[in-house]
């Protein structure tokens, strides 16, 4: 008998509200995740520590951990104070790095964790990825994914609104990176899964057409469950190809050769923008040229503090940082002369469509 249908792992709770945050204990009893609270908390320095202070008159048998830095090293140290006593689960609050850190660590330990976000900066909200630093790099490790997964609009409200801007061009990379994994399948035969492909375009398509902006609950709301979808995208087919391509190679490769540059999203945002201009879709283009510059987020090297020349090398570097990977960067194979003369031409692009 020939198989239906497929088993696909998911959180078992997702909730984008204000005031979500005051209903985590009630969250993890109902989910049979925790009914007496017995879980470690893991706080950042920003504010994870306020959110654990207004959790702790309902989880009063909780442990709660601050971590800082975003570190394998972080992870791992943490990892051994999970090992004091028995959690039923571990809730990661605060931003990417802290729910990068909590993953790992819930991972390694084989506990369940549930993801509270307090900025919308990326996808790993809600991946079963946890993008971890080491020796200097930025390194990405298969972790489970969150079995809960809770966005509360006042925390992301009061947090730095660049952090969560970035999210969006995290978003928005999304066309590009499903733009590469086509021209895997056409050109190496690689296998696309229509599912993920599925989820983590219509995030994006929602996204790039909302008319609204970060002072709207609606727009916050759809930014906040297209990087969710994102991460169930990649949960469906076990890598993060629906959400990753040549935008993420120059990602990586900006933040291993000009280290601080700016954050995730922003980056990944300008590096879609880039590809999609060297794929020759001038569709494509116009539409993220236009929704990045209103959401006030880079458009060119110029924006992120780079020079044309920086730009190049990162672009020229970056198909090393995922040597498995086929993008439009492997497939057109270009000379560092190449690269600058694209660049001009982009540069053009833009100053046509923006002035």
């Amino acid at each position: 008998m020939p198989l239906l249908a497929r088993s696909v792992l998911t959180p078992l709770h997702i909730d984008v509200r204000r005031g979500a945050v005051a209903d985590l204990a009630t969250i993890l009893a109902d989910g049979r995740i925790s009914a007496g609270g017995d879980v470690a908390v893991v706080v950042g320095p920003g504010q994870g520590e306020r959110i654990a202070e207004l959790i702790r008159p309902t989880l009063g048998s909780a442990d709660v951990f601050t971590v800082a830095g975003g570190t394998l090293q972080a992870a791992d140290d943490l990892e051994g104070k999970l090992r004091a006593r028995s959690y039923d689960a571990v809730v990661g609050i605060g931003g990417g790095k802290t729910i990068d850190v909590a993953k790992y660590s819930a991972t390694r330990r084989g506990l369940p964790m549930v993801s509270v976000a307090t900025s919308l900066a990326n996808d790993g909200i809600a991946s079963p990825v946890a993008s971890l630093i080491t020796d200097g790099l930025k390194g990405s490790y298969g972790v489970h994914i969150p079995i809960a997964v809770i966005v509360d609009l006042d925390f992301v409200e009061s947090g730095p609104e660049r952090h969560n801007r970035a999210g969006i061009g995290d978003v928005v990379s999304n066309i590009s990176a499903l733009a590469d994994w086509e021209l895997a399948r056409v050109v190496r035969g690689e296998p696309v899964d229509g599912l993920a492909a599925s989820l983590a375009r219509a995030g994006a398509e929602a996204l790039i057409n909302h008319p609204g902006d970060m002072g709207d609950d609606a727009f916050v709301t759809v930014l906040a469950e297209a990087l969710i979808s994102s991460g169930l995208a990649m949960a469906i087919c076990g890598t993060s190809r629906p959400s990753s391509g040549g935008c993420h190679e120059i990602m990586h490769a900006v933040d291993a050769l000009f280290p601080g540059t700016a954050s995730h999203g922003e980056l990944a945002g300008l590096g879609a923008l880039f590809c999609t201009w060297l794929r020759g879709d001038t569709y494509r283009f116009g539409q993220m040229v236009s929704c990045l510059a209103r959401h006030k987020l880079p458009v060119t090297p110029a924006d992120v503090g780079l020079t044309d020349e920086q730009f190049v090398d990162a672009v020229i570097f970056a198909p090393r940082t995922r040597p498995d990977r086929y993008t439009i960067l492997e497939h057109l194979a270009l000379s560092p002369s190449d690269v600058r003369a694209r660049l001009a031409d982009y540069a053009g692009a833009i100053h046509d469509r923006l002035g």
